[in-house]
């Protein structure tokens, strides 16, 4: 390298001393603050933080070519990214997109001859209450309108928090009440009083006991037994152990994290703290998507307050507890929403799934016992150890006891965040939303990896055993409403874009078969379905669902499988 490129490359030098000492941990944070002073990654640029962290060139560029928030060839400096989602998608979002592009006269992922702008297709952005929405810059803008372009592009007007409701509001009472960046305030809401009291009162054991007493289970999907995790953390043997908070909320449909993360984000880093008091770790690594920058500087302002007030860090409250907490952004990949690919991210490779066992309990990040939590997870641990297990069973019902936060979207008159006990029937649920906008057709639950219900199923309530007993998911809290004016096939044809486009590769079922579904679902809607077309997407779904590797390729045929269930007549032969 001559000393012009040095010269040039010479913004890389605060970055790498910043991360040179985590070695390859650092790379996606380095390409990430490189990436942000000039736009794309150079060759150059490329070398020199392979030679600083000691990373091989074509592992980094394999890592570079995973995320799409990376780019190794000219991008615009202002990128315009369109949500394209089922419920963006229904809402205008394929046509903003057009009416983005013809603004610039480019195509999608094309940069403008200046240099200046990108617009490009985005399959998610966890906007979903304000479809269709986009990503300007770093600026969320939400009911943008299609064939106003320079309006939204030009002088975008960020969102919201967004509209936070339902019966019961332990976890979200304080979102939109209090400033995000008060501490103060915060505490005058009872903030804080979970982490004291765990220092003040409880054992470690006692903390873990209290929460598998609460009967708290996983928020994110899986509903694992939250306790049980912390317990088996806990007890793995090492000396080192991690805290991850997972808060990669890429499920279409799925929004109530971004909400706790920007309305009440020390709630969240107080579940983190009690986690890392329960489980013995000093360290914890919060993972946002990086289609939440907002949320990144808003938690990044409370982390730096935290840290300031003796809520983190060293002698915490005054205690001999130290707990420090990093957040890793994701650079778009929703397979990174899967614990380990999640792990492997912040490890700075491709968010390929690992195989298990062995479990993160015992071997995971960086191949210690880790305890990875939703952020709704923690904030409901951080509230039951406040208020202790009994008020937190007081709601809710005995096999699936609290509060829940559920995602309201799509046909409802007030879609939003609405918290009510588990058990709350459906139809209140949509009822709290404003009602259904026209006639109802179906509702997805669970997200794009879920299942519909129907009209007929507005009795149903929302808890772990009434949906169970239903045969349909409850997720993590997805409920899309679908008025009848709605076509349904475009609506799976949404979802097999989704699935197609997020998975990773790694194993042969959900790589052939995500592009395979998508394919028959493409001539179905086009009017040039085939007789054999059903069967395919039986046979397909069935692979996925019994041989991918993941939970990805497991449930990514789940939707178009109870589409089938529900309404067979409605793939057959392109009708």
């Amino acid at each position: 390298m001559d000393q012009s490129e040095q010269h040039e490359l010479g913004f890389l030098d605060p970055i790498l001393a910043e991360h040179a000492a985590g070695g390859r941990s650092g790379l996606v944070p380095v390409l990430l603050r490189a990436q942000s002073q000039t736009g794309y990654l150079t060759p150059p640029m490329v070398e020199a933080i392979g030679r600083a962290l000691r990373v091989p060139l074509s592992e980094i560029h394999g890592v570079i070519e995973f995320y799409t928030m990376l780019y190794n060839q000219p991008a615009g400096r202002q990128v315009v990214r369109v949500c394209t989602s089922p419920i963006c998608d229904q809402a205008g979002g394929h046509a903003a997109l057009r009416a983005a592009c013809r603004h610039f006269g480019t195509e999608p992922g094309e940069v403008t001859p200046d240099g200046e702008w990108m617009v490009e297709e985005s399959p998610c952005l966890g906007l979903c209450d304000h479809a269709p929405a986009a990503l300007v810059g770093e600026t969320p803008v939400g009911g943008i309108d299609p064939p106003s372009p320079a309006r939204w592009i030009r002088e975008p007007e960020p969102i919201g928090l967004g509209l936070v409701g339902g019966m019961a509001r332990p976890l979200s009472g304080r979102c939109g009440i209090i400033d995000p960046a008060d501490l103060a305030g915060f505490e005058a809401h009872g903030g804080f009083g979970g982490l004291r009291r765990a220092l003040e009162s409880l054992t470690p054991a006692q903390v873990i006991a209290e929460i598998k007493t609460a009967g708290l289970s996983g928020r994110g999907g899986a509903a694992f037994p939250t306790g049980t995790k912390w317990e088996m953390t806990a007890g793995a043997p090492g000396d080192t152990r991690y805290v991850v908070c997972n808060a990669d909320e890429s499920e279409p449909g799925t929004f109530k994290d971004r909400i706790l993360l920007e309305g009440d984000p020390f709630f969240v880093l107080e579940g983190m703290a009690i986690a890392g008091y329960a489980i013995g770790a000093r360290k914890g690594f919060i993972y946002i998507r990086g289609e939440y920058p907002r949320a990144q500087r808003i938690v990044a302002q409370a982390i730096k307050v935290a840290v300031e007030n003796g809520r983190l860090g060293e002698g915490i409250l005054g205690m001999d507890f130290a707990f420090d907490i990093e957040i890793r952004s994701g650079a778009g990949a929703y397979i990174c929403g899967e614990e380990t690919a999640l792990f492997e991210a912040i490890e700075g490779k491709r968010g390929f799934p690992r195989l298990k066992p062995p479990y993160p309990t015992t071997h995971g990040l960086f191949g210690k016992p880790t305890t990875i939590n939703n952020v709704e997870t923690l904030c409901a641990a951080a509230w039951i150890v406040t208020f202790g297990a009994e008020a937190y069973r007081s709601v809710g019902t005995p096999d699936s006891p609290g509060s829940k936060l559920f995602c309201l979207s799509g046909d409802v008159n007030r879609p939003g965040v609405y918290e009510v006990p588990y058990g709350t029937p459906l139809g209140d649920l949509l009822a709290m939303a404003g009602g259904v906008n026209g006639e109802l057709q179906a509702v997805l639950l669970g997200g794009a990896a879920g299942a519909f219900a129907g009209p007929d199923h507005l009795d149903l309530p929302m808890s772990f055993e009434g949906l169970r007993a239903a045969n349909l998911p409850l997720g993590s809290g997805v409920v899309m409403a679908i008025n009848q004016k709605r076509d349904m096939r475009r609506t799976l044809l949404s979802l097999a874009h989704f699935f197609a486009h997020e998975s990773c590769g790694k194993c042969y079922p959900c790589q052939l078969g995500t592009q395979r579904q998508l394919e028959v679902l493409e001539r179905v809607v086009s009017g040039q379905g085939r007789a054999d077309d059903l069967q395919i997407l039986q046979d397909v779904g069935f692979t996925m669902t019994n041989a991918s590797l993941c939970g990805l390729g497991m449930t990514a045929g789940t939707a178009v499988l109870s589409a089938i269930e529900r309404w067979p007549e409605l793939l057959q032969n392109g009708r």
